[in-house]
């Protein structure tokens, strides 16, 4: 069995399945770990939800900040935005299949010594910490999905804190999983941030930069930040190699340390879209 994690799709059917031919995938043999953002700002999220829904067992998805974005709107919670490319999921005539089956997706998976997130993580959470936090957001999505979405959006709290509770716990959660790039080392995070890291003399750090981060016993497979790029280092595996504003589409094997495989991709959307 081979482990391919593949980055942010965001709606890129074509690119996936020339990806796939590339990798010469085999449900029979393979695997394939999705960071998250399976939908938006790309031509055909449809076609994406279907393909990777179909796949079945060989295909493991975290949340991204886009895929629980079409959740909140698909509850109607959350109005569309100008740039949102969700059109043909909302009048799917398998939207509800397609929806029911996203919103039962985790946003942390462990397996060995591999975390997979989308975004981030804090310094603070080890990776069960990370797991058992997680596992509330996914309670929460089960339990009354429209409450957590009319409380999901904003950037506060902006300090991790185990007292807090009720929506703020859970808003920082994701925030933290879905949107996180920069924070400092007492777990003050910065999530309105897109570009490339700032100077050293910042206290506002990549989020795997902080050398007492409690999660360096596994390695953390992300998405995310187009901005940044690949990042391989050790325990570390960085994915978000901006399909959609014209990059690639990039596959790790987990398993080996062969090279990196990816496939260019057309700009879909201009850089610095809202």
């Amino acid at each position: 069995m081979t482990r391919y994690a593949i980055g942010d799709l965001q709606g890129c059917v074509e690119e996936l399945r020339a990806l796939l031919a590339r990798l010469k995938f085999s449900p029979d043999r393979d695997r394939l770990w999705f960071v998250g953002d399976l939908v938006n700002r790309g031509p055909d999220s449809l076609a994406t939800l279907r393909l990777v829904r179909a796949l079945g067992d060989n295909a493991l998805v975290v949340l991204g900040n886009h895929d629980l974005h079409l959740l909140a709107v698909a509850y109607g919670v959350q109005r569309r935005r100008r740039s949102d490319t969700l059109d043909a999921v909302l009048a799917a005539s398998d939207r509800d299949a397609l929806i029911e089956w996203l919103q039962l997706r985790p946003l942390a998976y462990l397996e060995g010594d591999d975390l997979m997130v989308h975004a981030g993580l804090v310094p603070q959470w080890t990776a069960a910490r990370t797991l058992a936090l997680a596992a509330e957001v996914s309670s929460a999505l089960r339990r009354d999905p429209r409450a957590l979405f009319e409380h999901m959006y904003g950037d506060e709290p902006e300090r991790w804190d185990e007292r807090l509770a009720g929506a703020e716990r859970l808003r920082f959660i994701i925030n933290v999983l879905t949107r996180l790039r920069l924070c400092t080392a007492d777990g003050r995070v910065d999530i309105s941030s897109k570009g490339p890291p700032p100077p050293p003399s910042s206290p506002l750090r990549p989020w795997f930069e902080h050398p007492q981060r409690a999660s360096r016993d596994v390695r953390v497979i992300f998405g995310h930040w187009s901005a940044l790029g690949l990042v391989q280092r050790p325990g570390l595996l960085g994915l978000d190699s901006g399909c959609v504003w014209g990059g690639a589409l990039t596959a790790a094997d987990l398993d080996s340390d062969r090279p990196l495989v990816s496939v260019g991709c057309a700009a879909y959307q201009e850089i610095g879209a809202s």
